[in-house]
């Protein structure tokens, strides 16, 4: 049996992004980081998601201590929720791409080696062989629920943003303003509305209660 090639700290090398990002930027560690909190138990378990954060969040503190920046404690992980978080507006992202550009750090660079939640599932499953355990109907229901959150603050800011732009061109006419994204699921049969976390958060609607009794 052939043995996988390895680094020098003894993590094993491979030739997709994510193990050529994580030589590039010296994070050596990474790799026993992502099985132990993949297949953790309880909290400490993280999703490929969660995961795909971790890592471009340790790629973009890299960069920045690569032009001599040393991060302040939360800066870090406030740099890369201004960079990419649905919630913030384009001006905002633009600005803070501008401010880095300023200091130095290869921000374009740095976003290219940034890694999808698939790209971080592909690396643990076929270049580190690790193993998860089908999740269970709780853990279904939260990723559930964190991926509709995600799609309505995206839908919330795109919104924002169109309404914002035809308001500088004078082509709506509005005060200061917010936008608010809900979604509501209604049972054909006993016709009630729910809130989409309530539905999740109960698992039922009244008539399917009423049927069981």
């Amino acid at each position: 049996m052939t043995e996988r090639p390895q680094s020098t700290e003894g993590e094993i090398a491979c030739g997709c992004k994510l193990g050529r990002v994580a030589a590039e930027y010296e994070l050596s560690s990474l790799n026993s980081d992502l099985v132990m909190y993949w297949v953790g138990d309880g909290d400490e378990q993280l999703s490929t998601r969660q995961l795909a954060t971790h890592v471009n969040q340790q790629i973009l503190e890299a960069g920045l201590e690569d032009t001599g920046i040393v991060p302040k404690d939360g800066e870090v992980e406030n740099t890369y929720r201004l960079l990419t978080d649905d919630d913030v507006s384009s001006g905002t992202r633009v600005q803070t791409r501008n401010e880095l550009r300023r200091d130095g750090v290869p921000i374009d660079d740095v976003e290219s080696n940034f890694v999808s939640h698939q790209t971080v599932y592909n690396h643990l499953t076929n270049c580190l062989e690790a193993e998860l355990d089908t999740p269970s109907d709780e853990e279904r229901v939260e990723q559930s629920t964190n991926k509709l959150g995600a799609l309505q603050n995206r839908t919330a800011a795109v919104t924002t943003d169109t309404v914002a732009q035809l308001k500088r061109n004078d082509i709506v006419d509005i005060g200061e303003f917010t936008v608010t994204v809900s979604v509501t699921v209604t049972c054909e049969e006993c016709l009630q509305e729910y809130p989409i976390r309530t539905l999740f958060e109960e698992r039922s609607c009244d008539c399917q209660e009423q049927d069981v009794v």
